[in-house]
């Protein structure tokens, strides 16, 4: 449990970081995001999910 809330909190720092840093790039990511045809986006989600599920197991042996 420890490590899906030290997950959370991870994605928490980037997110925050990321809006931070750059506000008025999101607009330019969603409107570009958008452009991308659905199954294409569902595909690039499932396979950066992988390498993460990928990573997390690599590391965790």
């Amino acid at each position: 449990m420890e490590d899906v809330i030290f997950g959370v909190a991870f994605v928490a720092i980037v997110e925050g970081l990321v809006l931070a840093l750059a506000p008025f790039r999101i607009g330019d990511i969603l409107r570009k995001l958008d452009e991308i045809p659905l199954d294409t986006r569902r595909l690039i989600g499932l396979g950066v999910a992988a390498v993460g599920v990928s990573i997390v197991w690599f590391l965790r042996g």
